[in-house]
């Protein structure tokens, strides 16, 4: 098993428990929001129009493969508990194994081979392994501060001092 597996495996493990004192994420899965519902010259659900509607629709995009209520593979898990462990409740969710000219689509449009996508602001952060990455060293927090949210661990480290 790879260190970026094991490493989003463990982080699953702990993150189910949820964050000290907070829910976990409700997130919109938005699969049936705009995917291809917003008619006229924009194309299918996989054209570039398409998808940079979906992009731009919302401050937190995640395209995986399942609901955030229900990953179907590993990787889409372990960016659904990072955000969780961040508090991140507000966020648009497509499963692209329900559209699979969308799936391609988003990989054509970053130009990134690989689900689970996740995008800030419209800008294409990176999958898993990045946002794992970003996790880790401090960065996703200050990301999500960009966009106005504050991320549920510096709650949590407040918390522990304390303690």
């Amino acid at each position: 098993m790879s260190r970026v597996v094991w490493a989003a495996w463990r982080l699953g493990v702990a993150a189910a428990r949820g964050p000290v004192g907070r829910p976990l994420s409700q997130a919109a899965t938005g699969a049936a929001e705009g995917a291809g519902a917003e008619g006229g010259g924009g194309g299918g659900s996989g054209s570039r129009e398409a998808v940079e509607r979906l992009v731009r629709a919302h401050p937190v995009v995640v395209f995986m493969k399942g609901s955030p209520e229900q990953p179907l593979c590993g990787f889409s898990n372990a960016v659904v508990q990072i955000l969780r462990l961040h508090g991140v409740e507000d966020y648009n969710a497509h499963d692209v194994l329900q559209d699979p000219d969308l799936r391609q689509g988003i990989k054509n449009y970053s130009n990134w081979p690989t689900i689970p996508q996740v995008y800030l602001n419209g800008e294409f952060v990176g999958g898993c392994d990045i946002l794992l990455q970003m996790h880790q060293n401090g960065d996703l927090v200050e990301e999500l501060k960009k966009l106005g949210i504050r991320s549920a661990l510096l709650d949590a480290e407040k918390d522990q001092d304390k303690k």
